[in-house]
């Protein structure tokens, strides 16, 4: 899968190469990374996660030829998120996804080494407003309305996470997140997978390239801790 403005996740201008364009790639506190449960530090401090999305603030569902984006109205505090490592409340701007050819790859972060690129199951129900709605996106630079959609039902019911200080893991990779991972994944069927791997990265003009595999290898811890909200 390759990109045509700078990089990409093809051969040539994947993640291996992001480095000439971005030195920071080989920083101190790049993401993704590899969680392995038995290092992980449980802190009593870390407060219970609380997402406060019951406004309809979902503007509108893109294909930037890197993933497929939906982004939210910001202005005001309808949609947040608090508690956790947070010191605030922080407003849902945008969300994106990550994804491989086959069901055994795809996430990002990974535990004990194991990928996540979906749980093979039932179909998600808060899956299918969305999963429907990729046909209207299916070429990069695409772009369509989509409202009142509420992210709170792709959440798991458990909200115990991990927390540790990292970085945007597209570039720039700039290393100003504080990433929150929840330990409970949610369900996806193969028929709403194979909508996303439907999508391409490139243009209804150009050679077709399906995308898939977008997503960046995990990145060194380099001395970092993992947190966890939650006893093992």
């Amino acid at each position: 899968m390759t990109g045509h403005h700078g990089w990409g996740y093809g051969q040539n201008d994947g993640p291996s190469q992001w480095h000439k364009l971005y030195p920071i790639a080989q920083g101190d506190r790049q993401s993704p990374i590899n969680i392995v449960s038995s290092k992980v530090l449980f802190s009593p401090r870390l407060k219970p996660l609380k997402f406060s999305y019951e406004g309809c603030t979902s503007i509108s569902i893109a294909n930037n030829g890197h993933s497929v984006q939906v982004d939210f109205n910001d202005s005001d505090d309808r949609s947040v998120m608090t508690g956790g490592p947070l010191d605030g409340p922080y407003r849902l701007k945008q969300f994106h996804f990550h994804w491989g050819k086959k069901h055994n790859v795809g996430s990002e972060h990974t535990v004990d080494g194991r990928s996540f690129a979906c749980e093979m199951g039932d179909e998600h129900p808060g899956l299918n407003r969305l999963t429907d709605a990729l046909y209207m996106v299916r070429f990069k630079g695409t772009k369509a309305q989509f409202c009142c959609f509420n992210p709170k039902c792709l959440l798991p019911a458990l909200r115990h996470y991990w927390t540790y200080p990292g970085s945007l893991t597209t570039p720039p990779l700039s290393e100003s997140v504080t990433w929150i991972v929840l330990r409970e994944p949610i369900s996806i069927s193969e028929k709403q997978m194979e909508k996303f791997r439907s999508l391409l990265c490139t243009a209804e003009d150009d050679e077709r390239i399906h995308m898939v595999n977008n997503f960046r290898p995990t990145q060194p811890l380099k001395g970092r801790v993992v947190k966890a909200s939650f006893w093992a």
